[in-house]
């Protein structure tokens, strides 16, 4: 048994990443082993110039679309997705992820409307989960595993910073937590 191909053949039938000691598990080989082959069929992939790639995402190792041909299946995917979520939806998750774990209370702040409607939302769609209680009871969200998948990061490390995409990012987030424990409380 080729151990490349059996892991091609695994990874093409996975609905999930899947990491690297699950697949040598699965195959009863050594866990480098699995991860040396992973690392060779990515780079062919790429230097091949196949139209999917292989990608470690959440954890794990997927198959999926090659980046460039975004425009290619952008009216098919993108535009689904789009309009699955509203533009509330997506603000409120960019919120979560980057405030996360975070209140609903202090998510309607930032906002400056309420969103326990998007909140449900996103949390019936997968991409977000309750992450715990404060203290004073007000549930805490955060983002899920299938919200890494949808945007194809590996972690939320690699969201890109606020900064230059909003300059009065800092001042805001500072703004943020002096609100906090107000708004928090009203939850």
């Amino acid at each position: 048994m080729s151990v490349a191909r059996a892991v091609e053949a695994l990874l093409i039938m996975a609905t999930d990443p899947v990491p690297a000691a699950d697949l040598a598990a699965q195959l009863g080989v050594p866990e480098h082993e699995v991860v040396a082959e992973l690392e060779q069929l990515t780079r062919f992939y790429r230097e091949t110039e196949r139209g999917f790639e292989l990608r470690r995402v959440a954890g794990g190792w997927r198959l999926a679309t090659a980046p460039d041909l975004a425009e290619v299946l952008e009216a098919a995917v993108v535009a689904e997705t789009r309009a699955r979520l509203s533009q509330a939806a997506l603000e409120t998750l960019a919120v979560i992820a980057y405030l996360q774990p975070v209140t609903r209370g202090r998510v309607s702040g930032v906002r400056g409307v309420g969103v326990d409607g998007v909140v449900r939302t996103l949390l019936a769609h997968g991409l977000i989960t309750e992450a715990g209680e404060e203290p004073n009871g007000a549930m805490t969200f955060a983002t899920t595993s299938l919200f890494l998948q949808k945007l194809g990061l590996d972690s939320l490390d690699e969201l890109p910073d606020l900064a230059p995409l909003l300059p009065d990012a800092v001042a805001l987030e500072a703004e943020l937590r002096a609100a906090s424990g107000i708004e928090e409380q009203h939850d």
